[in-house]
């Protein structure tokens, strides 16, 4: 074959070699998903919900906490408080059986939230999402003890008290930010003390490799983008909105968004082309337009309203907005979903059907081709569509019942991500861990 023809055929090469390793679905081995995006690689899902409740695989009984599953090699994994009364002082890392729920291993540490400086409020439990690679778990609980286990056995690889360790800023809601690989290192949201807000370490030693950043942290999960020949991770704290070299840790370039009130950034910045988002409840948004040459940012916008009520463009709190083509979509303070034009920031429509309104109201939002799959904090899902039209909503059932240890008011909330690998989907609430089919053979 001349070198001509070889280099039309690549393309379509490429994509049928990436359809044998992927197949048509993904496992969930992150927060967010495989890219921490929210996007699902899915194929024969549902095209309608069935009316009341959404038929369950299995249920089993685990503790509270606000961190959603993770799901790898048929297996799924979540972190929990521990069964108990309110004062039981245990996380543990669970990992299931995610064929039939199954318990495979737990690994349960002693932990305390009411330590003095390192006091933390929403005691429920742990926050951050296990990440999967390579057959290895890592886990970080709310007050910093951070562990790398044999995703089989659940054996401790290594472990840092970071709280201890690297003398933690500790926000108020504690330590959320799930971990993140990138080659042979996991970068993590330490919130420690003086350059160690971020901080490096060696996957297979867990020796520390560098840290970065003296600022507060917040909760937002640090994301991977490519700029030009270099891959750049995007650390939102409570102070900036900051990119990394992930090699070194070196600053590359930093916009500052410090905090009226207090750091509340929650959501995980989204990425689409040129365009970098950041929204919180107390500081509006931040439109960023990324260089796509060089590590290089310039701000488009930043919109804030009067208050937490008067908002302007988007105040998310916990619900990850997305980008879908010239519009912004999201949830505002009071759970108002929101579409914005993304070059302004102008707000398009408001709809207050998908959520009850109420102060943090949620939904945790897929993009699954032209449609949206959403989790509201009632434990309704969803299937709908988002255009600049408006919220077109297509079905609606339950999958889980709201419990109050993640918020003691309102009837409570699931507030926890949901996960959608291989056809089901996974959700947790205080009292269980559910998987429930979204196929149309099962």
């Amino acid at each position: 074959m001349s070198p001509y023809r070889l280099q039309r055929c690549l393309p379509v090469l490429i994509i049928f070699i990436s359809l044998i390793e992927h197949g048509s679905a993904d496992d969930f081995p992150q927060w967010r998903g495989v890219n921490r995006d929210g996007v699902l690689n899915e194929s024969n899902l549902l095209e309608q919900l069935p009316e009341g409740n959404l038929p369950r695989k299995w249920s089993v009984p685990i503790g509270s906490g606000y961190s959603g599953p993770t799901i790898a090699d048929g297996r799924v994994y979540v972190t929990d408080r521990g069964i108990g009364d309110s004062d039981n002082e245990v996380e543990r890392i669970l990992c299931f059986d995610a064929e039939n729920g199954d318990l495979i291993w737990e690994h349960a540490y002693q932990v305390n939230y009411n330590d003095g400086d390192y006091n933390i409020g929403y005691k429920a439990g742990p926050r951050a999402a296990v990440t999967i690679h390579h057959g290895k778990a890592l886990s970080v609980g709310a007050m910093g003890n951070f562990k790398c286990l044999d995703a089989s056995t659940g054996k401790v690889l290594w472990e840092h008290e970071l709280t201890d360790e690297y003398k933690v800023r500790m926000p108020i809601w504690g330590i959320t930010a799930a971990p993140l690989v990138h080659d042979d290192l996991v970068i993590q949201i330490v919130s420690g003390s003086g350059d160690a807000c971020v901080v490096a370490f060696d996957l297979l030693s867990g020796k520390e490799r560098w840290r970065a950043i003296d600022e507060l942290a917040g909760y937002s999960a640090p994301i991977m983008i490519r700029q030009g020949k270099q891959d750049v991770a995007v650390c939102w704290t409570g102070e900036s909105v900051t990119g990394l070299d992930p090699a070194s840790g070196k600053t590359l370039w930093r916009l500052p968004m410090k905090p009226r009130n207090m750091p509340i950034g929650v959501a995980t910045p989204i990425v689409s082309q040129q365009y970098l988002f950041v929204s919180s409840f107390y500081d509006g948004s931040m439109l960023i337009e990324l260089d796509l040459e060089e590590p290089e940012v310039k701000q488009v916008w930043r919109r804030i309203g009067i208050d937490e009520k008067n908002t302007d463009s988007l105040h998310c709190m916990i619900s990850t907005p997305l980008i879908k083509g010239d519009h912004i979509y999201g949830v505002d303070s009071y759970g108002e979903l929101r579409c914005l034009d993304l070059k302004t920031g102008d707000r398009i429509w408001e709809d207050t059907t998908a959520v009850p309104r109420a102060r943090w109201a949620t939904i945790h939002t897929f993009r699954d081709g032209d449609r949206e799959i959403m989790l509201n904090d009632q434990g309704e899902l969803i299937f709908a569509t988002l255009t600049p039209d408006g919220f077109r909503e297509h079905s609606r059932t339950k999958l889980l019942e709201p419990t109050l240890r993640q918020l003691p008011r309102r009837g409570g909330v699931t507030w926890a991500h949901p996960a959608i690998a291989n056809g089901v989907i996974f959700a947790r609430s205080d009292n269980e861990l559910v998987a429930a089919p979204l196929t149309k053979t099962q």
